[in-house]
């Protein structure tokens, strides 16, 4: 069953946050995981939600989603992100 890996970020330092992507995006295809949406146009239909960049990863299942976040090469970067913006990451088991 594939799993979703969501992240809702403000990104706080673009100049910071540009090394990061190349090798995040590497990781996640080394992990199976494909990019669904990466910071495109976003429209809040309900609620309240400040969005910034958007991006939503497929993997085949939650074990790879895990693998890939827990991953030496994930981890190795994650810290660039993380002090480049701030945000959450969910991952959510999709449906049969």
């Amino acid at each position: 069953m594939p799993a979703y890996v969501i992240f809702d970020i403000h990104v706080d330092d673009p100049d910071a946050y540009a090394p990061y992507r190349g090798p995040a995006g590497a990781a996640v295809e080394a992990h199976g995981g494909r990019y669904l949406a990466r910071g495109g146009a976003t429209e809040v239909l309900e609620g309240e939600w400040d969005v910034d960049r958007l991006v939503v990863l497929e993997f085949p299942s939650m074990e790879q989603a895990r693998a890939w976040y827990r991953s030496p090469e994930y981890q190795e970067v994650a810290p660039i992100r993380q002090a480049a913006s701030r945000g959450r990451a969910v991952i959510v088991e999709g449906a049969a």
